[in-house]
């Protein structure tokens, strides 16, 4: 009979019946379950259900089947239905950490099986080895009581398959004996399994790097030898003797979708010595010593003891705005000026009666003049009017040209919406200075409260990176915001983007089309940059390139056109964190004459930056299309790190003095290839700091 270890646990998992009794029953039920798979158990229709209760019973039925045929699954080694269940049910669902009647757990199986790929597979998704197997012995016991039980049966059969004449219950004994000849065939794989398994290699490729001012990571990979069992766990021990004596802290990983760890709460200027050991079913393997075999947790800014330069800046802003706002309620001059000439107070009123004019509405065409337009997308779909136009509103019907500085002042009061009346306010008071930049600046304001007002939103996005311009005079001004709820608006509503560009009518000629037109045939584009520039960077440090082109009226930087809103890039390597060591030799690197760091055979086998920035560099020269020989005269920057919050950071890659920004007329010999686009740097700056 069994160890009364395994009665208790056959009783404590009495809910859960075997699974089926052969493999042919196995292949029929996860054959049977195959079209089930996507169910959504709440997409049935509720009324051919007697009540929720039902519902229920119906959806555990469901699962606990699931259950039943990963386990089958597992035992006839089936790798494809193994990953399609893991796909389609969660670890809860499958109840993937609970022992079956056998005191057996699917990872259990497919280790003692020696099944790599499938262990794996469950690893990945969460599995667990059964907890009832505390030592090599109890798990040796349990697999030959497992063995004799199921030779026992099948003796058993096999004399009552002997003695019987042919009947009905003589071919149901048939079948059960060769159900039990296939478990126990099974059981005996797992048995030898076990004891011809070996304690695994130590892990390889172990690498130990500083990750802050008071912690490290290590990261690894499997033991390069594949005649051991499957590794289930690993351990990671820190010291700060290279004898691992007295021990620190240790740390077991058995989430093993990414083997990596980093250990917290270290002294910072004390060496830590960091080895890394794994585990299978026949126990702990050797461990593996880090390379470096030591390391100091430590920050570059320890080495002048440099505060963060953005520490306090924006509490500081926020502050500032709220003085200047309580100046303002007090001031006497938020009354309408009585001063000002005659044809801006009519202008000023007029703009007021439209704005607050029952019959304000979005305007169908353009005149000659300046506009603004709000585009509110939500995945294929965007905003238009009731007479299917994109909104828009007025500006200012006697403005011909924008400068530059009106418009990139719009960009800055993008990122107050909220605060549009306060700033008209302001804007009002000024106007006795009798400017005509603030008159135009005030129009600006009034046309974005009317937006807001015929929408009935406040947040109008983000201000697309330059205005668009037609022969007619027009300039159209773009807000672009993407809305992921299903949020609702005034005098509006959504139809498809491909509908409307096939039913609206220009009443341009292809050759000369108006901004309208313009803005209609490249809106995807739009969306597209608008979607791209709020996306964020893996965590990691960064090698950046800074070339800037100067106009008449504004300075320009070089951006990818997938991530508009970072400099041209390459990653170095995941971890962000320049120690102290690191920035000192970095350091020195910019003292020599030589500003790119040339390869010596000391560094080589030393220095792993300057590795990782050999081959940055070279990636980076390929990226912008520079070649690699004229690197000898680009400098890193070696004033900062530039960081970006605690997840990623930047070293610069800058040009010669003389070429990091271009003059108008000036030839740039190394033309970037396609993929590349130039921002003014206030919209730049603007994408960066959201």
């Amino acid at each position: 009979k069994m160890t009364q270890q395994m009665r208790d646990l056959q009783l404590a998992q009495a809910r859960k019946p075997p699974g089926p009794s052969s493999p042919n029953a196995a292949k029929r039920l996860y054959r049977n379950l195959s079209g089930k798979f996507r169910v959504n158990y709440t997409s049935f229709d509720e009324g051919s259900l007697v009540g929720r209760g039902e519902k229920e019973k119906l959806r555990k039925s469901y699962l606990f089947q699931s259950n039943a045929a990963l386990f089958e699954a597992v035992e006839l080694q089936d790798l494809d239905r193994v990953q399609e269940m893991l796909k389609h049910y969660s670890p809860e669902e499958l109840d993937l950490n609970t022992p079956n009647s056998e005191g057996l757990l699917p990872l259990d199986i497919a280790i003692m099986t020696n099944n790599a790929p499938i262990a794996r597979a469950l690893l990945q998704a969460g599995a667990k080895e059964s907890p009832h197997f505390v030592s090599l012995e109890s798990r040796s016991l349990h697999l030959s009581t497992l063995v004799r039980e199921a030779e026992q049966r099948v003796n058993e059969l096999m004399a009552q398959v002997v003695n019987e004449a042919p009947n009905a219950d003589c071919s149901e004994k048939e079948k059960q004996l060769k159900a039990w000849e296939w478990r126990f065939r099974l059981y005996k794989r797992m048995k030898a399994g076990f004891e011809h398994a070996r304690v695994p290699d130590a892990p390889s490729n172990v690498h130990l790097s500083v990750a802050s001012s008071s912690s490290l990571q290590v990261t690894f990979w499997e033991p390069l030898s594949v005649n051991s069992a499957v590794v289930t766990k690993y351990k990671v021990e820190w010291s700060c003797s290279p004898t691992f004596s007295p021990l620190l802290g240790e740390a077991v990983i058995d989430k093993l979708k990414d083997l990596h760890f980093t250990i917290q709460g270290l002294v910072s200027g004390t060496a830590y010595h960091v080895r890394v050991s794994a585990y299978n079913m026949k126990g702990w393997g050797p461990p593996q010593a880090s390379t470096p075999p030591f390391a100091i947790p430590s920050n570059w800014r320890e080495y002048d003891g440099r505060a963060p330069r953005r520490r306090g800046q924006a509490e500081a802003l926020d502050h500032l705005l709220g003085q200047v706002k309580t100046v303002h309620q007090h001031c006497i001059c938020h009354e309408p000026c009585k001063n000002q000439p005659q044809s801006r107070k009519h202008s000023v009123s007029k703009s007021l009666k439209h704005l607050f004019h029952p019959g304000s509405k979005f305007l169908k065409t353009l005149k000659r003049g300046l506009y603004l337009t709000a585009i509110f997308y939500k995945d294929d779909n965007i905003l238009v009017t009731h007479e299917d136009q994109i909104p828009v509103v007025e500006i200012d019907d006697t403005y011909s040209c924008l400068l530059m500085q009106d418009f990139l002042w719009l960009t800055k009061v993008s990122c107050m919406w909220d605060e549009i009346l306060w700033l008209r306010q302001c804007v009002t008071v000024s106007q006795s200075s009798c400017s005509c930049i603030l008159q135009t600046r005030f129009k600006m304001l009034l046309a974005i409260s009317q937006m807001q007002g015929l929408l009935g939103i406040q947040d109008l996005g983000q201000v697309f990176f330059e205005p668009i311009k037609d022969k007619q005079g027009n300039i159209l001004i773009v807000t672009l915001k993407e809305v992921k709820t299903n949020q609702t608006f005034e005098s509006v509503r959504w139809v498809p983007i491909c509908k409307l560009q096939t039913s609206r009518k220009s009443v341009s000629s292809p050759e000369e089309p108006t901004a309208l037109d313009t803005l209609l045939i490249s809106v995807q584009d739009k969306l597209a940059y608008h979607q791209r520039s709020s996306h964020a960077l893996s965590p990691g440090l960064y090698l950046g390139y800074l070339k800037l082109c100067s106009a008449v009226d504004q300075i320009r930087v070089l951006v990818p056109e997938q991530l508009p809103n970072i400099l041209c890039h390459v990653k170095i390597r995941s971890n962000p964190n320049i120690s102290r060591e690191e920035w000192e030799w970095l350091q020195k690197m910019a003292s020599v004459e030589e500003p790119v760091p040339t390869e010596t055979e000391t560094d080589r086998s030393q220095n792993p930056l300057f590795q990782e920035l050999q081959v940055a560099i070279k990636e980076l020269m390929t990226l912008v299309n520079i070649p690699f020989q004229e690197a000898k005269d680009f400098r890193l920057y070696s004033q900062e790190v530039l960081d970006f919050g605690d997840q990623v950071s930047f070293l610069l890659l800058l040009p010669p003095s003389d070429d990091v920004c271009t003059a108008p007329g000036q030839n740039n010999p190394y033309t970037p290839r396609s993929g590349f686009l130039t921002l003014p740097l206030q919209i730049f700056e603007l994408g960066e700091e959201k």
